[in-house]
């Protein structure tokens, strides 16, 4: 660049400066040693020239392997790129949970750093004609852009409803429903008079915010029965809902008291 080889045209100036002693001492040395002569001329070529043009490059073309690349060659295996197939969005069902998740995503902590999955396990007991039948599973939204397991619920698992028969739903559900979940739910058991819907939920999700308070008043005014779950409701669904795959269950240590300050917290926003 131009400051850099003005810099380097006065660093030559410079020496010129230091070597300008007399004529007959210069004289002596060139006739003394013509080869260091020669040797001063080459190196009076300043050899930093070539750095400094590097040295001005971004940082980031510093790797020019990296940077300099031209087309791919696909006869190269080190410029074949596999692209990873993403999975479908979707809902994911079963019949039971893994424990790991179980132990992690219903956990019913205050802030639940993580666990950006609604996990729903359900309980259907259809009554008619003095039969009853119950259906259980579980449902778990597998990512954000696909229909939440409280809505998936009503389109996958239970899409229409006999009048002649009465539904007595029930859920275990890690966290409570969002604004746009809780609408829906609402809007179901406004225009399916034989649904009776129970949710029993480990955690509130979001609950400081005005429109999911707003939410679950409207699942209250639905019919719908909100309920933080108890140790006991822990220890059930896991003994009904789980694949323990050789692990026991104990509810955490501050199981008791958080259930208690969800209460509280279900309690303010319903009366």
């Amino acid at each position: 660049m131009a400051d850099k080889q003005g810099n380097v045209k006065r660093k030559e100036s410079t020496k010129k400066k230091e070597s300008s002693k007399p004529q007959e001492k210069a004289k002596a040395k060139e006739s003394s040693k013509p080869q260091e002569k020669a040797k001063a001329k080459e190196s009076s070529k300043p050899q930093e020239n070539a750095k400094p043009e590097e040295n001005t490059k971004p940082l980031e073309n510093a790797k020019p392997e990296e940077n300099s690349k031209g087309p791919e060659d696909p006869e190269n295996p080190e410029d074949k790129v596999e692209l990873m197939e993403l999975p479908p969005f979707e809902v994911i069902t079963g019949d039971r949970i893994s424990s790991f998740y179980f132990k992690f995503q219903f956990r019913n902590v205050e802030y639940s750093s993580g666990r950006n999955k609604t996990f729903l396990c359900y309980s259907v007991d259809i009554q008619g004609g003095g039969d009853v039948e119950t259906l259980r599973g579980y449902l778990e939204d597998e990512h954000i852009t696909a229909p939440h397991a409280e809505e998936a619920f009503f389109t996958l698992l239970l899409p229409e409803c006999n009048p002649e028969l009465r539904y007595h739903v029930t859920w275990y559900v890690s966290s409570s429903p969002c604004v746009a979940c809780a609408a829906k739910i609402a809007e179901v058991l406004r225009s399916r008079k034989g649904m009776r819907l129970t949710i029993m939920v480990a955690r509130l999700f979001m609950w400081e915010e005005p429109e999911i308070q707003e939410g679950l008043r409207q699942l209250r005014a639905a019919g719908c029965k909100l309920k933080i779950m108890k140790p006991a409701d822990f220890i059930y669904t896991w003994d009904t809902y789980v694949e323990p795959e050789g692990q026991t269950f104990t509810p955490w240590v501050d199981t008791q008291e958080n259930y208690e300050y969800y209460e509280e917290k279900l309690s303010e926003i319903l009366q």
